[in-house]
């Protein structure tokens, strides 16, 4: 009776994320690039991790939260935009060394609490992307705004004195964590050659 109820339990808690995966609410977790694309889709936020140049942390790892966006829902281009400035502490780490980590979860959203995931267990879906934050130019600099106040619109009430502007993250490495298993790596050219949900979701109707 109790490993019937044991496996009644992880049924009933991986039965929703396979309605959703069929839905397309949510990829399956073999796709490993499109779960990357649609973690980073789905996340308004990030912990950006730096080396610290401020003392006593000089040399020591330093996460910080920073505001994200790699476009509208379902039509993301998977590049991760952030509107900074100077003044920020973790910004003055990137001018000194511009390699950072970001991660990203589902833990943001509501998918993990409505499932009864944990934000540490590998069902409620994270992404950590390493790479180098570099300033956009002004081209994609409307691109970067247009994703970000989307998002983000109080945005645009920033004070200006503080000197924003637009930056991406140039993707090196990308680590997935979305079942059980272990942790999985995607290339960044695999990651940008995954369609935007919105045109899988077309194309499955």
């Amino acid at each position: 009776m109790v490993m019937m109820a044991a496996v009644a339990l992880v049924l009933a808690r991986l039965l929703p994320l396979l309605a959703l995966s069929r839905a397309g609410a949510i990829p399956p977790h073999a796709e490993v690039a499109r779960m990357a694309r649609y973690v980073v889709n789905s996340c308004d936020w990030c912990s950006m991790a730096t080396i610290s140049t401020h003392k006593p942390m000089a040399g020591l790892p330093f996460s910080n939260v920073f505001s994200v966006s790699d476009g509208p829902r379902q039509r993301g281009s998977g590049v991760p935009y952030l509107y900074l400035t100077p003044l920020e502490v973790s910004v003055q780490d990137i001018k000194i060394n511009p390699e950072v980590s970001l991660a990203m979860t589902l833990a943001e959203t509501d998918y993990c609490w409505k499932n009864g995931f944990d934000p540490q267990s590998p069902l409620c879906c994270r992404v950590m992307l390493s790479g180098t934050i570099v300033t956009v130019n002004e081209t994609e600099a409307i691109i970067a705004k247009n994703a970000l106040f989307e998002r983000h619109p109080v945005m645009a009430s920033w004070p200006i004195g503080h000197r924003w502007f637009f930056a991406k993250l140039n993707i090196t490495n990308i680590w997935v964590l979305d079942y059980f298993g272990g942790i999985k790596t995607v290339a960044p050219e695999e990651y940008y050659s995954v369609k935007p949900e919105h045109e899988r979701n077309f194309i499955d109707e």
